[in-house]
């Protein structure tokens, strides 16, 4: 297995077809396999060990993924935002690279001894660097144990992690999800997730396999996102949840006029706030809408919640169809999924508890820590959740992110579901906050439309729907929670800025 098989056949099927870019300027399947080929070509002869991208998308990014599966080393795209040291530290745990950057990133990373550094318009003229293409660089490796892509893990509890992604999981994912040569001529796929975020990895490969043209949103602004919609003809995208609320806004800005052009756009990454996903199922009435849950271990998604469900949840009468809403769907076919309880014990249906999953897509695997699959191939995710009777999957939030108060474990997924429920709550994040008495208790951050939101409305109607236990000692109102770039709320943020509400009064 490698990941050119992926590319080769789609530029044997579909060589004239383009593959990334405009419709009358991109490159076509058949320049985008000769321009990975150069750029094997470059990391071949320059013997290093990884192949760097620290850079906003364009075309570099696809020549830099195949480029690097060809030449049989590992693509690492790093998060160009991150300060400096920040940066500077990660690039250093890589080992010898070529790094394709932007001119901010250049002479940072060309610091570095083991890493040779090539300006992203540099590379895209000439990938090869120079070397003569003719002979080189011969076929791909078919090992599937190859590494494929190490990717950071964001860092919002500690420092980030490597997770090692080989041949095998991502070819796997893509087969197992992906119908070869699906799409139509007409068909384009709007990527503004950044490249180091395994939602930016697995579209340009399902993109490609599927044959569907790949336009790239380089920095996300919704206004930017909805005129590259119309001006592209996209059919489809994936945002995550923080993107979708500021489309939502933006086209209820510009009129509330549904866009019809969109076939499916796909969501997750982070929990969706249901009145956004409500009003976006009114804005975008005939897309079909697909909420993916997954993980970076997990080579991207490993659970659906389809079309039909959306649109069955937006219409029904009946509670348990409602709800799915805030469900991540079922598992994908080849993915077994199960809860276990602390003890490692599998929980029945209903019950909360850990998520264990397994799969030939699943790498559960860090360079640093090695292997966390058990002796049976299942990964513990760390996200809390259940199943349902009839297998829809809910996720909770973190492991982590669990408050303690008085002994008792509560998930802040369940206090925040609650508080969105009320009308003017836009989003919201439960926190523990350190207790003398209780050891923890809880903050509830919301973000309200208009300023009339009663503080003793929302406390009853949590009161009303979950134990008294659950009702916050404090209730915060924000213009907006904080998230990183890739849409992950950043409690650690909150638990910072709120820590003087800690060890005061309880109510």
């Amino acid at each position: 297995m490698n990941l050119m098989m992926l590319l080769e056949m789609a530029a044997s099927g579909l060589g004239d077809r383009v593959a990334v870019g405009s419709r009358t300027s991109g490159l076509t399947y058949t320049e985008l396999f000769d321009k990975a080929q150069a750029a094997a070509c470059r990391y071949r002869n320059s013997g290093v060990e990884a192949a760097v991208l620290c850079d906003e998308s364009s075309h570099a990014v696809p020549i830099a993924l195949f480029g690097s599966a060809w030449a049989g080393v590992p693509y690492v795209p790093l998060n160009y935002r991150l300060p400096p040291d920040d940066l500077l530290a990660l690039a250093g745990r890589v080992g010898s690279a070529v790094a394709v950057t932007d001119d901010i990133n250049l002479d940072r990373l060309a610091s570095i001894d083991a890493v040779a550094t090539v300006q992203q318009g540099t590379f895209l003229a000439d990938p090869a660097g120079g070397h003569d293409t003719g002979a080189e660089p011969g076929d791909w490796n078919m090992d599937p144990d190859d590494i494929a892509v190490l990717l950071f893990t964001s860092g919002t509890t500690g420092t980030p992690k490597s997770a090692v992604l080989r041949q095998k999981h991502l070819v796997s994912y893509i087969l197992g999800s992906v119908e070869f040569m699906g799409a139509g001529e007409d068909e384009a796929t709007l990527v503004s997730v950044p490249p180091y975020h395994i939602a930016g990895v697995a579209a340009m490969l399902s993109s490609v396999y599927a044959g569907r043209r790949i336009v790239q949103l380089p920095r996300f602004d919704p206004h930017a996102w909805i005129d590259t919609i119309e001006a592209e003809g996209v059919t489809h995208a994936m945002v995550v949840p923080t993107m979708l609320t500021r489309i939502v806004d933006a086209l209820d800005e510009r009129g509330g006029d549904p866009l019809l052009g969109v076939q499916a756009l796909s969501y997750g990454g982070g929990k969706m706030p249901r009145p956004v996903i409500e009003r976006a199922l009114e804005l975008f009435p005939i897309t079909n809408f697909v909420n993916a849950y997954g993980l970076t271990e997990t080579s991207s998604t490993i659970a659906l919640l389809g079309p039909d469900e959306h649109r069955i949840a937006q219409y029904s009468d009946a509670p348990t169809e409602r709800a799915r809403l805030a469900s991540v769907g079922r598992p994908l076919p080849g993915v077994e999924v199960v809860i276990r309880d602390v003890e490692g014990i599998d929980l029945p249906a209903g019950e909360v508890g850990e998520i264990f999953v397994r799969g030939e897509q699943v790498a559960g695997e860090y360079r640093e820590n090695g292997s966390l699959l058990d002796a049976d191939g299942w990964f513990p995710t760390r996200d809390g959740g259940y199943l349902d009777a009839d297998g829809f999957l809910f996720v909770q939030g973190r492991n982590d992110d669990v408050i303690i108060r008085g002994g008792e474990n509560m998930s802040p997924g369940e206090i925040e579901d609650v508080a969105i429920s009320h009308p003017n709550v836009r989003n919201a994040a439960a926190i523990g906050v350190p207790d003398r008495e209780w050891g923890e208790k809880i903050v509830l951050v919301a973000v309200a439309d208009g300023t009339n939101t009663d503080t003793v409305e929302l406390e009853d109607l949590i009161r009303s729907r979950l134990r008294s236990s659950r009702v916050p000692a404090h209730i915060v109102f924000v213009d907006e929670l904080p998230h990183n770039d890739t849409g992950k709320l950043l409690r650690r943020v909150l638990r910072e800025d709120y820590a003087h509400l800690g060890d005061g009064p309880t109510g």
